[in-house]
């Protein structure tokens, strides 16, 4: 092959490999979590995923987040990918809260000054769990297609719900249940209903994606 065709591509290669950096960091309960962070800011977001899906699920919204001037992480929760910690192999009942917290708490030692959180489903769960458990810690939160656990009253941070009209489980729709948790919680707080069933992250592969990505950043970068 010749060499101007060789080192063009190298240097693509190369500059692939400075577009996100992979990490590792601990949990308070001994786990070790890895994952991957994208961009630079005083503005941290935390991608935590759905339970169908793992952190590289996540990269276009990463990616996309970055280029907005977010300082974008994207973790595997304990039992994904190389993510270990206790109650691992049984994750609806393992503490990933605290996997939550320990992504928040890496961004922030990595010079964020705020902290937002993005979680679909399992992820969306676990995290409106650590911001029950910790208040102040994260800043913002975006559950998409989750229904949290917990007392709807403790989730007093800043927060978007963003549901499909028809997602629904084995156990029914998911709708009833959303509305319940959010006429109890406090504001500030939002609401976004789309049309459809898609659940959680599988929104994005919906004709609702680009509106998706735009009320996301509006909510993230609102004063």
């Amino acid at each position: 092959m010749p060499l101007s065709i060789i080192i063009p591509s190298l240097l693509v290669l190369l500059c692939a490999d400075l577009v996100q950096e992979r990490v590792s960091f601990p949990t308070e309960d001994g786990g070790v979590l890895h994952a991957d962070v994208y961009g630079q800011g005083d503005h941290g977001v935390v991608l935590a995923h759905g339970g169908r899906y793992d952190r590289e699920s996540w990269r276009p919204q990463a990616e996309a987040l970055a280029a907005a001037g977010f300082h974008v992480l994207a973790f595997d929760f304990r039992g994904y990918g190389q993510s270990t910690g206790p109650g691992e192999a049984d994750l609806y009942t393992a503490p990933l809260r605290l996997d939550v917290l320990a992504a928040v708490r890496y961004l922030r030692e990595r010079g964020a000054g705020i902290v937002s959180v993005i979680g679909a489903s399992l992820g969306g769960g676990a995290a409106a769990g650590a911001a029950i458990a910790a208040p102040g810690q994260i800043d913002r939160l975006i559950l998409l297609g989750a229904v949290p656990d917990g007392a709807p009253e403790g989730l007093v941070t800043r927060k978007l719900y963003v549901m499909t009209r028809d997602d629904s489980s084995g156990a029914g729709p998911r709708l009833p249940g959303l509305m319940a948790h959010y006429e109890k919680a406090p504001h500030p707080k939002e609401l976004i209903l789309l049309e459809g069933s898609a659940h959680a992250q599988f929104m994005f592969d919906t004709e609702h994606a680009e509106r998706l990505m735009t009320e996301i950043v509006r909510f993230l970068s609102a004063p």
